[in-house]
């Protein structure tokens, strides 16, 4: 029996190579296993403009270069520094006495790939077997049948980081320092925020006397005062939603990060924010990841492909015609804004349709950003040119696809990678302003 070097064996499932065609190379000095069921599955996902369909086209193309001198039943070093390899397990033909297929009354593709790991197990029994995957249904599937099974970790970030808001409050504050920052607007007694104090971070100081709404340059070692700014008819209604304004505003932020429950205003401050500086920007683009409801695919509805896809971007042409209706129509903000549109230089599409462009001069909201994996967001970002700024909006603790969590979708993982960066800010919205009612329905259901 061949001797396994490493320390455990993992085996992959489809949906962890879906959300990250580079997982292989992530489990250090161990063993990596895809059943041969996972890539009839990749097959079936390579053509499409979605990521997934990138993600499938890419893992495909990464396997065949990495066994170009090798057979698919071979060990194959997988070269990452470490001393792990990968294989691919053919459809074991052993008798196990744990026969997913038979326990659970199927051969489908997921308890084929569960007896790749009970054959594992038996196989190398001194050895760890780890079914990774991120279908939580898969691996409680994994966990009775005695085989440990967790979701793929790289990417997914702690409890803490979920939890940071961009706003500190600091009570009993310098009554100095904030007549300092009323009359000047600045003050360089940083030490007043602490030894934990964070580049582009919000604070609101406060005392007996008065209080003040303030921002944290590192870069330039200075307290800002924080002042309430209209944006396109839209005054912000709390603290929160001053300093998502602020950051919006700001030229001196490229990425901008915005949370909260529904009804705290997150794509509508992002919107009339960009439309007050339509001047500074050749183009607004606003896109949202298009998430099937009840399951059924996108193709089921109606009409042309415009047809299609205008139901899942109603919210977006919601708020644009909420910032509208604040002017009547002979008002010139009224006109300038059907100007844009008419132009072209406001664009309201999904996600996948602007996939591939370089985004140049523009700013570029992407509303539900917590349905994007971390990897859709790098690409996303990345696509960022010249004079180019990116406001990613969602609520984490709202997701709508079945591989991700709070822990593991896009937008947490930027707030965990890049806070305190110099280009970057996030705002976390708590009160809600769209009615009483919205807000009971947030506390209470």
């Amino acid at each position: 029996m061949a001797k396994i070097s490493s320390k455990k064996i993992f085996v992959l499932d489809t949906s962890v190579l879906l959300h990250d065609h580079h997982s292989i190379v992530k489990f250090e000095e161990n063993d990596v296993v895809i059943p041969i069921t996972v890539l009839e599955e990749l097959d079936k996902f390579k053509v499409g403009n979605e990521i997934k369909n990138f993600e499938a086209r890419e893992c495909i193309r990464f396997i065949d270069k990495m066994s170009e001198q090798y057979t698919l039943n071979d060990w194959i070093p997988i070269k990452n520094g470490k001393r792990g390899r990968l294989r691919i397990q053919m459809q074991t033909e052993l008798e196990l006495s744990e026969d997913a297929t038979k326990i659970f009354s199927s051969a489908k593709n997921d308890h084929l790939i569960l007896n790749v790991a009970v054959e594992l197990k038996y196989k190398y029994p001194k050895i760890k077997v780890v079914l990774v995957s991120k279908d939580i249904n898969l691996r409680l599937k994994a966990k009775a049948l005695n085989i440990l099974a967790e979701d793929y970790k790289h990417g997914k970030v702690n409890d803490q980081m979920i939890a940071y808001s961009g706003i500190t409050t600091i009570e009993n504050a310098e009554a100095l320092v904030i007549r300092k920052l009323y009359q000047s607007g600045h003050h360089n007694k940083v030490a007043i925020l602490g030894k934990e104090r964070i580049n582009n971070h919000f604070y609101i100081l406060k005392n007996n006397e008065a209080s003040v709404l303030a921002y944290y340059s590192e870069k330039e070692q200075l307290i800002h005062r924080v002042d309430k700014t209209y944006a396109c008819g839209i005054k912000p209604k709390n603290a929160e939603q001053t300093f998502a304004m602020d950051a919006i505003m700001n030229p001196e932020i490229k990425l901008v990060t915005i949370s909260g429950v529904a009804g705290t205003g997150k794509t509508l401050l992002a919107l009339a924010g960009a439309l007050e500086q339509r001047n500074q920007y050749e183009q607004i683009i606003l896109a949202r990841p298009i998430i099937p409801l009840s399951n059924r695919e996108i193709g089921f509805l109606p009409g042309d492909a415009q047809e299609k896809v205008n139901p899942y971007m109603q919210p977006l042409f919601d708020n644009l015609n909420f910032i509208k209706n604040q002017f009547s129509e002979n008002e010139k903000k009224r006109r300038w804004i059907d100007e844009m549109q008419e132009q072209g230089r406001i664009t309201i599409a999904p996600l996948a349709f602007i996939r591939g462009r370089s985004l140049t001069n523009s700013i570029f909201i992407i509303d539900e950003a917590q349905n994007l994996t971390p990897h859709e967001v790098k690409t996303i970002v990345t696509r960022a040119g010249e004079n180019t700024k990116v406001i990613l909006t969602g609520d984490v603790r709202q997701i709508d696809t079945p591989y991700l969590d709070e822990n593991s979708n896009g937008l947490s993982y930027v707030i965990e990678r890049l806070k305190g960066s110099d280009l970057y800010c996030h705002i976390t919205l708590a009160k809600g302003e769209r009615s009483e009612l919205a807000n009971l329905a947030n506390e209470k259901l």
